[in-house]
């Protein structure tokens, strides 16, 4: 495999924000590509990246990566899974702490799975980071679910924290962490 620049599959201007920084880190190049990612229907987050980078490779035909990520909330027997961004869009965060009033067992987890695909492997890697969802909406900082979730160790939203907090602990520098870790033992 080449040292080619890297197809990173997102269009998101806060992934790129929060994403930009690890890839320099590591010292891995990559540009973007307006390919819109294909998402099967599945409970598991995994299996959504790894057939979305699947994919993706035999749209383009070039190293590339992209990520999902699922919300996990135990009091609502795990709901929304690996379908937040359509539960952001139908009923919004208002939506999730309406379906949580009265509820004291508050417990979630964000967990983000990097899908990997060339011409010889598909590879998925995980993040995940435990946290709860709070009792209102707190915060003006990230994107998607930030404002109501508390990762563990924190008293603070994502929203909340910094942008360096956030990208510091969050499930998805977790995910492509090990992701680039790999990549860059592999090129």
């Amino acid at each position: 495999m080449s040292n080619s620049r890297i197809l990173l599959v997102t269009q998101n201007e806060h992934k790129l924000r929060e994403l930009t920084p690890l890839f320099n880190n590591y010292g891995v190049d990559f540009e973007t590509s307006p390919l819109e990612k294909r998402e099967v229907r599945s409970n598991s987050i995994e299996v959504v990246a790894r057939e979305a980078a699947k994919y993706a490779f035999a749209e383009v035909e070039r190293p590339l990566v992209l990520d999902d990520t699922g919300l996990f909330i135990d009091s609502l027997n795990g709901f929304p899974m690996a379908y937040p961004a359509f539960v952001l869009e139908t009923i919004g965060v208002n939506g999730i702490l309406k379906l949580m009033k009265g509820e004291t067992k508050r417990s979630a987890r964000f967990v983000t799975a990097v899908g990997f695909a060339d011409s010889d492997a598909v590879e998925v890697f995980t993040g995940e980071m435990i946290g709860e969802i709070s009792l209102e909406e707190a915060g003006s900082g990230g994107f998607g679910y930030d404002p109501i979730f508390i990762p563990q160790g924190n008293e603070r939203t994502y929203a909340e924290l910094s942008f360096s907090e956030k990208i510091a602990i969050s499930h998805r520098t977790r995910a492509f962490t090990q992701f680039l870790e790999w990549y860059k033992e592999r090129v």
